[in-house]
Order: structure tokens, then sequence, then C-alpha cells
């Protein structure tokens, strides 16, 4: 069966200051494309999969030159609705040793922020298709994108489509006056698969999280108590769906500890741990997770374990690319699942 998978979400243009400079330094600035579910999009292409991309897009240069990114990526866009004033703009600052990252955004009143219900045709986009997969960013913006993105989940159940959801909460993005457990809760209750932090699992069901403070691959944690967090949160969210879960432990910008864990069926399995010890963009990591568990869940059917080190070493080699997109192989992602940390050079 030939697997076809949308995701829907806001295309946004990033401006990074060159290396390490902070952008009141700065007089240039590189220009690139990402978003959520746009670089889920692209990963999923790249790793052999059909994808498409909807969205909505200003008539202007800079949507084209984005369209030509995403099509050169092998990303379908055909459904792709043009309207509004612009697009979305994001500047970021990279990180350093104890610096963290920073980000401002430019979006409000952008193309997508301004989509309403019935704009897309749901059904037509959902023809052929397999899979949708939505964030929590797009309710986040607006009512009207909450509207539409319940409208693609009605239509996608009702056609028979796997739905996957990024919580992806963003306390800045909730400004129109409802809450992110009160837009989001009916509509993961219509979705299969969940992914998330411990603090974006908190926000919509109310479970404490575990605290993930591993300082090496090798160190130990304590899974009683994660076995206690998902048995809180699938109460809440309901038996039926898998809940997957990124754990990550930052200890400076360059060093990270990454690893994950995924609930399904009333039991719990963990990956293998990651030391990402040159971290060259950590923007999009979850995106590639995200990516990695749905091309994880199609191509190891009834084996949630291989699923998830796929969906952890995606993530991983995420943290060595620079940009939104995560621009790395299936057969890349297997060999770091199979790999015994020796291995240098490919020949």
């Amino acid at each position: 069966m030939e697997h076809k998978i949308v995701t829907f979400g806001e295309v946004l243009l990033r401006l990074t200051p060159p290396g390490y400079l902070k952008l009141s330094q700065t007089n240039m600035f590189a220009a690139t494309f990402g978003g959520s579910e746009t670089n889920c999009a692209v990963s999923l292409a790249h790793f052999g999969l059909k994808s498409e991309f909807v969205t909505r897009f200003p008539k202007n240069d800079i949507a084209d030159a984005c369209l030509a990114e995403l099509r050169s990526h092998g990303i379908e866009t055909a459904n792709i609705v043009f309207g509004g004033e612009r697009l979305g703009l994001y500047y970021y600052e990279n990180p350093a040793s104890q610096r963290v990252s920073k980000v401002v955004y430019d979006r409000a009143n952008s193309s997508f922020a301004t989509l309403q219900p019935g704009m897309i045709d749901w059904h037509t986009v959902f023809q052929g298709a397999t899979w949708f997969h939505w964030s929590g960013i797009g309710p986040g913006l607006s009512q009207g994108i909450a509207d539409a993105t319940r409208e693609a989940i009605e239509v996608a159940r009702k056609m028979g489509l796997k739905v996957s959801c990024d919580l992806n909460y963003r306390k800045n993005l909730w400004q129109y006056g409802k809450s992110a457990q009160e837009i989001m809760q009916p509509m993961l209750a219509l979705t299969d698969v969940l992914f998330g932090t411990g603090s974006e699992y908190k926000v919509v069901y109310g479970v404490e999280p575990v605290a993930f403070k591993a300082r090496s691959a090798e160190e130990s944690i304590d899974l009683d108590r994660y076995q206690r967090f998902f048995e809180a949160t699938s109460a809440k969210a309901g038996a039926d769906k898998k809940l997957f879960l990124a754990l990550r432990n930052t200890l400076d910008a360059n060093h990270h500890i990454f690893t994950g864990l995924v609930w399904a069926d009333g039991k719990m399995i963990k990956a293998r741990t990651h030391a990402i010890e040159h971290v060259v963009d950590c923007v999009g990591v979850g995106d590639a997770f995200a990516a990695g568990m749905i091309y994880g869940l199609i191509n190891y059917p009834g084996d949630d374990a291989s699923a998830l080190e796929f969906a952890v070493a995606a993530g991983t080699l995420k943290n060595t690319i620079y940009g939104d997109f995560n621009l790395v192989s299936a057969e890349e992602v297997v060999a770091l699942m199979q790999s015994t940390g020796g291995e240098s050079i490919s020949r």
C-alpha cells in the first residue's frame, strides 16, 4: 500500500544573523524557510514517502520562492490556497555556550493567520491520502485556524485517514481569548497519535511532567516515574492513543542529551539515549522526531520500539543540519539506529 501524508500549517521566513551575533549586532540576515508542519513534510519526502503540504500563501515573490523551495524537496503543493497580504516571518538568534537561543515572531495578520474554515476543500485534499498531521501552533494563532483544523480532522476521520498531532504549545501565540486546553482537547479526542514534551502534555491534560536531567547517554532514568506519567495522561487522553514523548537535556548550546518514550496499549518503551556534543542547529528537532514517528509507524507496523528508535535517531540527526529542514534520508537514520558509536567515515 502506498502511503501519502498530508501536513497542514504555516511556512515562515526565518531570518538569522550570521554566526553567533545577537539581533542587536547585525545588519545582515541569512534567509531560510521553515515551520513545524513544513519541516515534517520535508522530512517525510526525504525519507521517501509521498508528502503533501497544505497552507495559505499570499500572491507575491516571497511566496513564489517558498513554493519553489517546497517543490525542490519533492513535496506536493497543488492544494495550497492563496489570499491575504503577507508571509509570516521570525527572527532567530543562535545560542552560544550558556546563552540560549532567541526567537522574535512577526506573523500577525499573515495569510495563514487569517485563514478561515471553508477556504480549503479537505475532501479534495485527502483523496488518495492515508495520514493527516497537524500541530498546536495553528490553533494557537486564531479561532479561524482552530476551526479550519477541526474541519480538516473531522473530514480526515470520515475518510479513514490516520491522524497525528504534535502538541507544539507556544504560549506567546495564544492571544485570542481561548486556552490551549479548551481548543485542543476536542481535536485531540479525534487524533490517533500524539507527540510532545512533558510540559506540552501538562498544558493540555494537566499531568505534572517528569524532569529529564540525564547528563550522559549512559545515565539511567527513573522509568517508574515516567510510567506513572503515562498512566495519568493516558487516562485523560484515551487508552486507544499512542503517546510519544521527547526528552532533551540541554547541558549547553553545543551539548544535548536526547531520547524518547512511547506509550501504547498500556506499555511503555524507551529508546536509546544519544549524546549530541556538537549541535549545529536545534530548530526543528521536534518536527524531525514527529516525522520520524510517522515514518516509523508506517514502516515498522506492530513494532513501536523500532518506530520510536527511528524517530529519536531522526531527531538526533537534525541537530547536525543547519536550518529548519532535516535533510537526511531514511537510510542515514537507520544507520544511526544500528550504529554502535564507533563509526567514522562511510566509504
